[in-house]
């Protein structure tokens, strides 16, 4: 089974950790949501999930939003296969900052990176302070999958990490194994 390291990026209080994982509220993680809101520093789940008939092991690191903690960001960005960039009450100039950051450190675009654009409490309608319109039109400019989502009525979650795992197992192929006395890949005939 192949694993593949997710980063959740995103400004406090957007809720990454509503649709990811925190101990109190694990939508993807567990598929339960808990109300309270303790803000996050650093939380890691792992979760095997079943996409197009194939098991892939997710390890989702929900990143804190807090500015202090912003520079830790780096070393996410580093070590991470997938990216999710959530928001909800900050500008679209929040979500283009860590875009451009990712592709900054990891050297590519939005075709090498998998990276997915998410809205959050889509169940709050009248909270709205970034027009869906806005953030779909950047999205497509981008050229990057964009979600609405509801954490708390479970409204297309999962979604947003089966597009993921799509977009890192079509960027990361499977490598054939290699020959540990040659070091030359194996292949069979």
């Amino acid at each position: 089974m192949r694993q593949f390291n997710v980063v959740v990026l995103g400004a406090g209080g957007v809720g990454k950790s509503a649709l990811t994982g925190t101990v109190s509220s694990v939508r993807f993680i567990r598929d339960i949501f808990v109300e309270n809101y303790d803000p996050t520093i650093e939380e890691e789940y792992r979760r095997t999930v079943n996409v197009d008939g194939e098991l892939s092991s997710l390890e989702v690191l929900d990143t804190a939003g807090a500015e202090q903690f912003t520079t830790l960001n780096e070393v996410y960005i580093k070590a991470g296969k997938g990216f999710v960039l959530v928001f909800r009450q900050v500008s679209s100039a929040e979500v283009d900052h860590l875009r451009k950051q990712i592709y900054r450190i990891k050297g590519g675009d939005a075709q090498t990176i998998p990276i997915v654009v998410v809205g959050t409490k889509l169940d709050l309608v009248n909270e709205r302070e970034v027009h869906r319109n806005t953030i779909q039109s950047l999205a497509s400019r981008w050229n990057l999958p964009f979600y609405e989502t509801s954490a708390k009525r479970n409204w297309h979650v999962s979604e947003v990490f089966e597009d993921l795992l799509r977009q890192m197992r079509s960027r990361y192929p499977k490598e054939t194994p290699k020959n540990p006395k040659t070091g030359k890949r194996c292949i069979v005939m």
